[in-house]
């Protein structure tokens, strides 16, 4: 999405970014029963018993550096949707055979559009378009029409691909504008209905054709009222013109209704900046956003100078605002570490899988995790595991300390099972997701 002369298009950052998927197939594996799954173990009540599970136990030390990470064997249980058990391991129980596959907790995508997607349906490759952000709403209005007829089915096959990769659970942005109404939401819903017991969401209401700009104001308030929650927004200068006017609406709506927020903001010059400073302000007048705030790309930190970088994560994090970042590169690397050092919440997720927009999406948080770890260095035993926290939306198996801090009993039973020997391995080699278990039932 085109923003401005000095701005990075949408278009660009893909096209950036598409070379870390260079190679990887966007072919799930069949969906076909999982080697794990037992009829006797996934009763009514949905219990689940597994053995020869791996899990991480500490990290070994030597000359104070981490060099390997410490694992052992053990006997896992789960009902009705929660851990109930983590026992030593009973190698010649009844009990399901993990096969010593390293235990993980599910993956999460944070930004990513269910809604509208080719995938499932029969190639597209994305199409020459000139315009900028007006010439891609004017695309998108041709388009949406024939798009929404099967997106239901679409959203479903696209949910099948990120459970196959591990993920679980998804925040989806949803088209609100003239052209869809409210009609992309509902499809989606339906997806998500069908598939609510094997996949879980949260939904964000998206004025992708701006919010003055076609008049979205009457959807997104009907949105508002619906099952949805945040409210989203896209570049509030370079589609609507006025920063104010439309961070005013969001912010007041997403009060009125008790939603978060969640901003596309591609904008990399002074409007960029001015819009994170923006809704900083509001979300501290506004306390009740604080940790229910986000801005989604915020390219415009990868364009600031080191100094000022350290000055708005400080009040990123002061305000509570994460940051869902895909992991571009090239000449628009985000300061992750920077935003790390001052406790602000990062987030990833695919955005793009198959669509008008891109055609090079994974469907692999954990390939976003292996980017971020190339990207920043992060090779050692101790910064791969670390870098695992962003595909499992911030949970870890071990502490910084290495004190084990997951799997507890009482968590909620959502995790993969993968062929690697610990987190740094996943991380490093995306390791093969074998198995996916969301609220103790095996849907991979």
């Amino acid at each position: 999405m085109k923003t401005s002369e000095n701005n990075i298009s949408r278009k660009d950052f893909i096209r950036n970014s598409a070379l870390a998927a260079a190679g990887l197939t966007l072919i799930p594996h069949i969906m076909t029963a999982s080697p794990f799954f037992d009829k006797k173990l996934s009763s009514a009540k949905g219990k689940l018993i597994l053995k020869n599970v791996r899990l991480e136990t500490g990290f070994e030390y030597q000359d104070g550096e981490v060099i390997s990470t410490k694992t052992d064997l053990f006997c896992v249980e789960a009902e009705n949707g929660r851990i109930i058990k983590i026992g030593p391991n009973i190698p010649d129980s009844k009990a399901t055979d993990a096969r010593g596959l390293l235990m993980l907790p599910a993956f999460k995508d944070m930004h990513i559009h269910l809604d509208k997607t080719f995938y499932g349906d029969k190639w597209q490759a994305v199409r020459k378009r000139t315009g900028g952000v007006k010439g891609m709403i004017a695309l998108e209005q041709k388009m949406l029409p024939e798009m929404l007829k099967n997106s239901t089915f679409k959203a479903e096959k696209m949910i099948e691909l990120l459970q196959s990769k591990g993920t679980s659970f998804a925040r989806s942005h949803v088209n609100i504008e003239p052209t869809s109404k409210l009609q992309s939401l509902k499809n989606l819903q339906k997806a998500l209905e069908n598939k609510k017991n094997s996949f879980g969401a949260e939904l964000v209401a998206f004025p992708q054709h701006g919010v003055f700009y076609t008049d979205s104001v009457p959807y997104l308030k009907e949105a508002a009222k619906m099952d949805i929650d945040f409210i989203g927004g896209v570049d509030p200068f370079n589609v609507d013109g006025n920063i104010e006017k439309v961070m005013d609406f969001t912010v007041q709506l997403a009060l009125d209704h008790h939603k978060g927020i969640d901003i596309h903001l591609h904008e990399t010059g002074d409007s960029g900046l001015k819009t994170v400073e923006y809704l900083i302000r509001k979300v501290n007048e506004n306390p009740s956003l604080k940790g229910k705030t986000y801005l989604s790309h915020c390219f415009i930190l990868a364009k600031l100078e080191e100094v000022k970088q350290e000055e708005i994560a400080e009040k990123l994090a002061e305000a509570q605002i994460g940051i869902v970042s895909t992991i571009p590169f090239g000449r628009m690397v985000m300061p992750i570490p920077v935003l790390y050092k001052h406790n602000v919440t990062v987030l990833t997720g695919n955005d793009s899988i198959v669509d008008h927009w891109n055609t090079f999406g994974t469907g692999s948080v954990l390939q976003k995790a292996n980017l971020m770890a190339q990207l920043y260095g992060y090779s050692t035993e101790f910064l791969l595991s670390r870098s695992l926290k962003l595909a499992t939306g911030n949970v870890l198996p071990l502490d910084d300390q290495g004190k084990q801090q997951w799997p507890k009993v009482g968590d909620k039973a959502d995790f993969v099972l993968l062929k690697a020997g610990c987190s740094a391995e996943a991380v490093s080699r995306i390791s093969d997701v074998e198995s996916l278990v969301h609220q103790g039932n095996v849907v991979f």
